[in-house]
């Protein structure tokens, strides 16, 4: 139920964001949306909390079967928060450069839209190591499921 409650809210602080984050004029509307933009960043700090909870919570089911599983598919999901967290924090780069872009008027606004393009790169790749490191974790977590039988072996594979 953690998981998918996680990826339910994940899924919804992404909408938020994107619709956001891909506007035709993403500063404008990065200003005058802040606060959807820092529900959808708040919306992903609790996946992260929902991501390591996961890693806590199966630490005895798998300990008890593999050590080092255990130790390995905790450490994943800690990872994984970590980047989903930094993601996060990307994102509410965001509404200090909106509002950069605001109050710059006529002046150059090209260096504020670089960097939120930067930001916006930095958040996606963010975004992929933290999968890579979930497909990392789902592995181990089948792996064990596969040997141990703890659940019925077509649904592990």
């Amino acid at each position: 139920m953690l998981y998918l409650a996680g990826m339910v809210v994940g899924i919804g602080g992404n909408i938020l964001i994107q619709s956001i984050l891909t506007a035709p004029d993403g500063l404008s509307s990065i200003a005058a949306s802040s606060m959807l933009l820092a529900v959808g960043a708040v919306c992903w700090l609790a996946t992260v909390a929902g991501d390591a909870a996961h890693g806590i919570l199966m630490f005895p089911v798998l300990k008890h079967h593999s050590e080092r599983s255990a130790v390995g598919y905790l450490t994943a999901r800690v990872v994984d928060a970590t980047f989903i967290a930094v993601m996060a924090l990307l994102i509410l780069i965001q509404i200090p450069l909106g509002a950069a872009y605001l109050n710059a008027g006529t002046a150059d606004t090209s260096s504020l839209q670089v960097l939120s393009t930067v930001f916006n790169q930095a958040n996606l790749y963010a975004y992929e190591f933290a999968m890579i490191t979930v497909g990392v974790a789902g592995l181990i977590l089948c792996t064990v499921f596969l040997r141990t039988g703890l659940i019925p072996r077509p649904l592990a594979l």
